[in-house]
């Protein structure tokens, strides 16, 4: 019998291990049932009171590196990825950026626009020939916090005074949809409000067809953050030079090398780039 023991979520609150929630976790990652039991059966020797999730799944992840199953290990590491975006939500929005690019759309982040009553910054604008989309970003350090309904409702306002003008992007035209993005989750009530108000929201897993995840499974545009080699410091080094994806690695090895990073160690990082991007 599984001994019992307390750990710490993400929000701060305690609870005890459950081996389901891991298990159901890896698996949905794409891991084997045999590459699950492995991992479980390590991390189970490990356990201890006071440990964090966010220390568990990690573990977990490196273990999971261990049996070598680059489609597992490339979706299991997503969504702390995200959150490795941090601490300040620019490379975030950077990230979003390429998403839409890869969209076909053109795009320009940070613009000052005037609304009916006031001018708003918008951290995203992206536009095609058929429709002009702005976004506002909102960005967490931990897994644990969520987008409430007070961000929603600060949003839409925004939109809503945006809707009535026209904007040069491309051609004079108005904003054709408003987007709430945040790397995490949203509260219950703040679904529901952009649901019955009708503002385009998009988290780690919400809507159910459409989420974050997709987005970035779809694109297989995956951040660099996915990557198990780099150093917090050689994440940073990226982030500040614009190399947010690991297909920018792919093309510019060059640029890490010029960058201060050893010739064997882009080696290594390219590798795993090459195993998570697909290609």
């Amino acid at each position: 019998m599984q001994k019992q023991v307390e750990i710490i979520k993400a929000n701060g609150e305690r609870e005890f291990f459950d081996e389901g929630k891991l298990r159901a976790s890896l698996l949905r990652a794409g891991a084997e049932d045999s590459q699950v039991e492995a991992v479980l059966r390590h991390i189970s020797k490990e356990l201890e009171d006071g440990m964090t999730t966010d220390h568990i799944y990690r573990h977990a992840f490196s273990v999971l590196k261990d049996v070598q199953n680059p489609r597992a290990i490339r979706r299991y590491s997503l969504r702390r990825a995200l959150i490795d975006l941090g601490p300040t939500g620019f490379p975030f929005e950077r990230f979003l950026a390429k998403l839409f690019a890869s969209q076909g759309f053109e795009v320009k982040n940070d613009q000052i626009l005037q609304g009916r009553c006031v001018p708003h910054e918008v951290d995203l604008v992206a536009y095609n020939e058929n429709k002009l989309v702005m976004v506002e970003s909102k960005f967490h350090n931990r897994m644990g916090e969520k987008s409430d309904v007070k961000v929603a409702l600060y949003v839409k306002a925004r939109f809503d005074d945006l809707s009535e003008q026209l904007f040069d992007y491309g051609k004079a035209r108005p904003l054709d949809e408003g987007w709430l993005v945040t790397n995490t989750k949203f509260t219950e009530n703040a679904i529901k409000f952009g649901v019955c108000a009708g503002l385009k929201m998009v988290g780690w897993n919400y809507p159910e067809k459409g989420s974050m995840r997709d987005l970035i499974e779809d694109s297989r545009l995956h951040p660099v953050t996915c990557l198990p080699s780099l150093t917090k410091e050689e994440r940073e080094l990226l982030l500040n030079n614009d190399m947010v994806l690991c297909s920018q690695i792919l093309d510019s090895q060059s640029k890490l090398i010029e960058l201060g990073i050893k010739r064997e160690k882009v080696t290594t990082i390219a590798a795993e780039a090459e195993a998570l991007c697909g290609r």
